[in-house]
């Protein structure tokens, strides 16, 4: 546990100005400046400064409530008690200077009676470069996580970290922690000022400690001690330290996967994506109900996914954020996987057992806005920094929270790295961008008067445009065979375009157009849906526009929308079988497929982030029916060409009926690639069975039913009716053949020729 936060204060001899600070100390007010931690460049006066004139060295420490500190230079075998000129704790010791060797030193330093070895962190030179100064300023740092935030380096054969941090309005930054007693004044920064970063090298600290940066701001006001924006790990909430890690364990268990993936993305291939809240997928109820970690995660997660047939899981936000209640939408640490459920490492090793089982991993990522809370991003140097300063473009009425500032290069670098972090240190194979659409523009959930054209007179968010181009560019350049994915609400055009032709640049769309209109569809009472038939219709008018993805995620489960499940009229009889219906439906529509997890066998009740998945439903044949059909459905799905091949492709669908409103029927065709392969979905959406139904086909011989979801396979009625059908060479529906079959009550038929 961390000690309590404390700031370090002087002493009133020391305010006043009232101590005698010797005549090593010729400026009184440093000395003043570094006692009351508002010295702006403690290495222009801490450490070892050369007389010009004596060519005697003067090293000075600041080490309060120490009681005595000796100056150790083994290579010229010197050991110098320093004096202490400050009863704060200014040390100062003056050696001549060697011609022979540079100053190598370290402090011994009492307090208490207990002896402590301390190397100067103010006798080391700056860590970053020029060249990773000059392209963070331009934008252009794309791997920052590798200079910026804190690193294991070794100085001068003296091992630590290296802290940087970019605060440019700061008047003071610090590192503060366990190691300083988190006084403010123990580890200054030095400011490099053309970049506005902050940088400095603190010998002797391990993984696992705990920091946060101490800052004034720019008005001389203390800020609420700040985590660290670049930090790769973080204490477990309530607790928001940042925490130092090592380099990341090489994994390489999944290097097979990692060289075929690019083909598993691909526009044709077959993607079905399992959403995952980890948080609450299982729980340990035996054990205060805790979530499981990222290790029992994927004893249970992996041979589930894999069993059911999904070929991605889709991660709600993994990055730390201290809100439960968020799901992860307000993420404070871009670089840090939350420690709920374990460590980094315990992460990148999920993902690679993933991988081995040959299942990819998405995981949401969440560059809109960014929450309020002291320790985050919010007026991190005293000034609306990450963030625009008006609130018309700042603040985000909905969910109140700060919209980052894409106009500034080095926000834009933030972000972008953050996704690249994501992509190269754990291998993810794509992120699902979160809420494009209110980057996109600016009156998103705005009234009149509340927001602020751009300069052309627009509501187009010019410069998140930009910020989305880039890094679809970046990430599809630097991470081979990953897919992007928007979440985008809108009619914007082009979102899934490239770049070089005018769109965003993402792989693939969900379609939340389609998602509302069929769930509004099935919510309706089977009487009425002849009225509305065009529900389901409507959206193969855009089906092709974007590269879609049919999404059923947890934004459909919550908010008093109730699940899935629940929206299904009828009796219980009823509410199943549309379930399954419905299911046929949506894996025979052109679009990759995700669903949320627990909609895969009915979950009754709203997803609720604080508990388990009622999988004690898989008890009762109604949902262990389900389960199986999507089971089922996703291995036809997968195995299946002309039900993925030409998802993106409207050459790849054909509609046999879609105009059949009076009794609720929907019948049309899959095609593969070279129209040697097809499936022909017929759904019926009534509860009456459709006896002698006839229906067009594209030849004649024989067709075999391979899916039928009112079979007793899956708890449905088993209606009568072949399995196989011979078609006439009588022509219908414009067609050159036609079958006559008997459509089940409330389900769909998937059949191909025999």
């Amino acid at each position: 546990m961390a000690p309590k936060m404390t700031r370090a204060k002087p002493t009133k001899a020391a305010v006043n100005g009232a101590a005698d600070v010797g005549p090593a100390l010729a400026d009184q007010s440093e000395v003043l400046a570094l006692i009351k931690g508002t010295h702006a460049n403690p290495f222009a006066f801490l450490g070892p400064h050369v007389d010009d004139g004596t060519r005697e060295i003067t090293v000075r420490c600041f080490l309060p409530a120490a009681d005595a500190v000796t100056l150790v230079c083994e290579g010229q075998k010197l050991s110098i008690p320093m004096t202490k000129v400050h009863p704060d704790g200014l040390f100062v010791a003056q050696i001549a200077q060697s011609k022979k060797q540079a100053l190598s030193y370290h402090y011994l330093a009492t307090w208490d009676g207990e002896v402590v070895r301390l190397e100067d962190p103010y006798r080391f030179a700056g860590v970053l470069s020029t060249k990773e100064i000059l392209r963070f300023r331009q934008g252009q740092l794309w791997r920052a996580w590798e200079c910026l935030g804190a690193r294991r380096v070794t100085l001068d054969q003296v091992e630590g970290f290296a802290f940087a941090v970019w605060a440019p309005a700061a008047q003071r930054v610090s590192v503060v922690g366990p190691f300083n007693n988190w006084d403010g004044r123990r580890h200054i920064m030095r400011k490099l000022h053309d970049a506005g970063i902050w940088e400095i090298f603190i010998p002797g600290l391990s993984a696992n400690d705990i920091y946060k940066y101490e800052i004034i701001g720019a008005n001389g006001d203390l800020q609420p001690l700040k985590s660290d924006p670049f930090g790769q790990a973080a204490e477990l909430r309530p607790a928001n330290a940042s925490r130092l890690v090592d380099s990341p364990k090489q994994v390489d268990n999944d290097q097979a996967w990692l060289k075929t993936r690019h083909g598993r993305h691909g526009l044709d291939a077959a993607i079905s994506v399992y959403e995952v809240h980890a948080g609450s997928f299982r729980r340990k109820p035996e054990e205060g109900n805790r979530p499981l970690t990222y290790a029992e995660l994927g004893d249970w997660l992996i041979p589930y996914v894999r069993d059911m047939g999904f070929t991605h899981v889709q991660f709600m936000p993994l990055t730390e954020y201290p809100f439960d209640g968020s799901w992860g939408y307000q993420p404070v640490g871009l670089f840090a996987a939350t420690s709920r459920f374990g460590t980094a490492n315990e992460f990148r090793d999920l993902v690679a057992r993933l991988h081995e089982a040959e299942i990819g991993v998405l995981c949401d990522f969440v560059p809109a806005h960014f929450p309020i809370d002291g320790h985050g991003l919010n007026r991190f140097d005293g000034t609306a920094l990450y963030e625009h300063a008006d609130p018309r473009l700042g603040f985000h009425p909905d969910w109140k929270t700060n919209i980052y500032d894409f106009t500034k290069p080095e926000v834009v670098n933030f972000l972008v790295s953050s996704a690249l972090f994501w992509l190269d240190r754990f291998k993810i194979d794509g992120l699902r961008v979160d809420a494009v659409s209110s980057m996109l523009y600016l009156d998103y959930s705005r009234a009149d008067g509340e927001w602020i054209p751009n300069i052309y007179g627009g509501n187009i968010n010019l410069e998140a445009v930009q910020f989305m181009r880039r890094l679809n560019e970046m990430c599809y350049g630097e991470a081979d065979g990953i897919m992007m994915v928007a979440e985008e609400s809108t009619a914007w055009a082009g979102v899934c375009k490239p770049t070089y032709d005018g769109g965003l640049g993402f792989g693939f769309k969900w379609n939340l157009g389609w998602m509302h209109d069929t769930l509004q569809y099935m919510s309706r009472d089977p009487i009425h849906r002849a009225w509305h038939h065009g529900e389901i219709t409507f959206g193969l008018a855009y089906a092709w526009s974007e590269n879609f993805m049919l999404a059923l995620s947890h934004d459909e489960v919550v908010h008093g929308k109730g699940s899935i499940f629940s929206r299904m009229p009828g009796d219980d009889w009823q509410r199943y079988a549309n379930l399954r219906a419905y299911y046929a439906l949506m894996w025979a529509h052109p679009g990759k497929k995700l669903l949320f997890m627990g909609a895969e066998f009915g979950q009754v009740a709203e997803w609720n982030h604080e508990g388990s998945l009622d999988w004690h439903l898989l008890d009762l044949p109604s949902h262990k029916g389900v389960q199986s059909l999507v089971r089922d459905l996703n291995k036809m799905y997968r195995a299946t060409p002309a039900l993925h091949q030409r998802d993106c492709d409207p050459s790849g669908f054909e509609w046999v009926q879609a105009d059949a409103a009076d009794v609720s029927v929907f019948a049309f065709l899959r095609w593969n690639h070279d129209r040697s392969e097809k499936v022909l979905a017929l759904i019926n959406m009534t509860p009456v069975p459709r006896v002698e139904y006839r229906v067009g086909v594209p030849h004649g011989g024989a067709w075999k039913v391979i899916l039928n979801t009112d079979s007793s396979a899956y708890n449905g009625s088993n209606f009568d009716g072949p399995n196989q059908v011979e078609a006439e060479v009588s022509p219908f529906n414009g067609q050159p053949a036609s079958i006559v079959l008997t459509l089940p009550p409330l389900a769909g038929l998937y059949l191909v020729p025999a």
